[in-house]
């Protein structure tokens, strides 16, 4: 049984060994890593020999790091990443080539339906309707949406909110709340199966999951980077976040939300938190614009969109997926049911 992973940040690791009696022996540990001194390898060998082969990836990092020495000096490579590679190799954790991906550009419809296309499309994938995909959001009118564990008194301004015609919708996963009006900003939805990011922890899966749109800003002119745990910036300020979340079915959602152009002032008058942000920064009177993607790239919106479904399904082989009627309907439902419920919206008042 062959695995192999390679760590954000860290280099290949390989692992290679066998199965007999439900235990894992004949253990081999290989890559182009750097450990000092040698017999730290042997120590992490026979710490995985004769572990159950139904071990969990944090028992198996845990077994590794309680023989390692203070002494010992490891450079790409770590616990983590090694049990990784074996939970590969037992088939327990697949990479990128073992799904086959659709990539998906709208439809435009509600935000709030967005957000519940990130419930029900995880369930479609989870019983086998639908393949795991990369879908861009649109959207047809303004909203905030909140992170699920976010209070509403604490996030809204209702006197903004009514002002500027803007509704309020909470999703699934966490995080912070995002402003959004129709061609403000790009936002795609990443579901798949959890064993992708088997064994990683949460700060490494989201640079993880994303590095195929750091490479697509690179593309479009944009030098982006990770900053722990999940906001996407560059030299020149913060771009965008992402969230996620697993659910117990054994797929997850991963999205993303990339400022494009939005009026602060707007956003400003419907969240209290942003207020209190820039008021600290002493920019309130001065910021009128927030367009990383837009005076980064000088590129339309609809160009950068067409670079990002471009390079996912040319780097993952994904094809051409669609939302229908069905899913419209389906999503639809669950507004009526729970996102358009004052129980799921106000769930934190």
């Amino acid at each position: 049984m062959h695995g192999e992973y390679k760590e954000p940040g860290h280099k290949l690791v390989v692992v290679d060994l066998e199965v007999k009696d439900g235990q894992l022996f004949d253990v081999q540990i290989a890559g182009d890593f750097f450990l000092e001194p040698d017999s730290a390898l042997t120590r992490m060998t026979e710490a995985i020999e004769g572990l159950p082969a139904d071990s969990h990836a944090a028992d198996v990092a845990q077994a590794i790091t309680e023989v390692l020495k203070p002494t010992d000096e490891l450079f790409g490579i770590s616990p983590r990443g090694v049990a990784t590679a074996v939970r590969r190799a037992l088939g327990h954790s697949i990479d990128w080539g073992d799904i086959d991906f659709e990539v998906i550009r709208g439809p435009v419809v509600s935000p709030m339906m967005n957000v519940a296309m990130d419930e029900t499309l995880v369930e479609d994938v989870a019983a086998g309707r639908r393949k795991p995909f990369m879908r861009i959001w649109e959207w047809d009118s303004p909203c905030v949406v909140i992170g699920s564990f976010q209070s509403v008194s604490n996030e809204i301004d209702w006197d903004g909110m009514n002002k500027h015609g803007v509704t309020l919708c909470r999703r699934v996963t966490g995080g912070g709340a995002m402003f959004m009006e129709a061609g403000n900003c790009i936002t795609y939805s990443l579901v798949v199966p959890t064993a992708l990011v088997d064994g990683m922890s949460f700060k490494d899966s989201y640079p993880f999951l994303d590095e195929w749109v750091m490479e697509a800003l690179d593309k479009v002119g944009v030098k982006a980077h990770y900053v722990p745990l999940n906001d996407i910036t560059s030299d020149k300020g913060k771009i965008g976040g992402a969230a996620q979340k697993h659910f117990a079915s054994g797929v997850m959602v991963h999205h993303v939300t990339m400022s494009y152009d939005i009026d602060a002032q707007k956003m400003l008058d419907c969240i209290r938190i942003g207020k209190e942000k820039v008021r600290d920064k002493g920019l309130r009177s001065s910021v009128k614009r927030v367009d990383p993607m837009k005076s980064q790239t000088g590129m339309a919106r609809e160009d950068i969109i067409e670079v990002f479904l471009d390079h996912f399904a040319t780097k993952y082989g994904a094809s051409k997926g669609e939302i229908t009627e069905s899913d419209i309907d389906t999503a639809n439902e669950r507004c009526e049911t729970k996102f358009d419920t004052e129980e799921w919206t106000f769930r934190l008042p």
